[in-house]
């Protein structure tokens, strides 16, 4: 059995005092023996953090006792090894970049899917009301070329940052469906769904969760190939272990 336990979580909260914050998570994951990046921002946290089962668990546990992370929801996965080579907590600008400050998250979320619910629509190729499903990969082109949904639009972005951009010049090619934007762990997927309803497209969702959550409920179907990671895992396939080299 692998014995490392590797977690991704966000959660878009209000924040205040982002430096006390960051010197007393940087202080319990140091107490917990864990690696990886825990990002802040007035807008939230962001974490990808292994280490340890108890060591993490209990990291989680004492970050969820403080009401800003109350219920913060949590994807896991396994390794045989560290994936981190050290730990890194800081404080930015936003947790996922946009450069776009009219969305802000914290206040309301998108209107999310299920991955249950968009295998069942997929399968059926329309939603509930019988309009057509498409998805939308809003990561990098280089994170798509690993893996992606069967047929998703994918908009070639360099960095996330260019998405609202992308946006502007390629709208129409979703107008009338229902949209399910996607990535990794749902952070770009819940700010690039809020940008889309802004900019007036009807019937916008994000994929819940991501792909991450996606592959531990519903599996590989409709998922192509492999899911890219930030860290020394490369990649992982549909049971979330870490994909062989090609």
């Amino acid at each position: 059995m692998r014995s490392i336990l590797n977690i991704s979580a966000y959660k878009f909260v209000g924040l205040t005092d982002t430096g006390r914050w960051r010197e007393s998570i940087r202080s319990q994951a140091q107490a917990c023996a864990l690696k990886g990046t825990v990002l802040l921002a007035d807008e939230g946290i962001n974490l990808f953090v292994a280490g340890a089962p108890a060591g993490v668990r209990g990291f989680l546990a004492w970050l969820g006792a403080h009401a800003p992370f109350a219920d913060l929801p949590v994807k896991e996965s396994w390794s045989d090894t560290l994936p981190f080579g050290r730990l890194l907590v800081k404080v930015k600008a936003e947790i996922i970049r946009m450069n776009h400050p009219a969305i802000q998250p914290q206040l309301a979320r998108a209107p999310a899917v299920d991955a249950k619910t968009l295998a069942r629509w997929l399968d059926a190729g329309v939603d509930d009301a019988g309009r057509e499903v498409v998805t939308l990969d809003t990561r990098n082109a280089f994170e798509v070329d690993h893996g992606r949904f069967r047929g998703a639009h994918d908009w070639r972005l360099a960095k996330f940052s260019d998405f609202p951009e992308a946006l502007r010049a390629r709208r129409a090619e979703l107008e009338g469906k229902t949209v399910v934007s996607y990535c990794t762990g749902g952070i770009r997927c819940e700010k690039a769904a809020l940008l889309m309803r802004e900019a007036g497209l009807a019937n916008v969702l994000q994929l819940d969760g991501g792909i991450l959550k996606y592959l531990e409920e519903a599996g590989g179907r409709h998922f192509e190939g492999n899911c890219f990671v930030f860290d020394a895992r490369g990649a992982l396939n549909d049971t979330l272990a870490p994909a062989r080299p090609v």
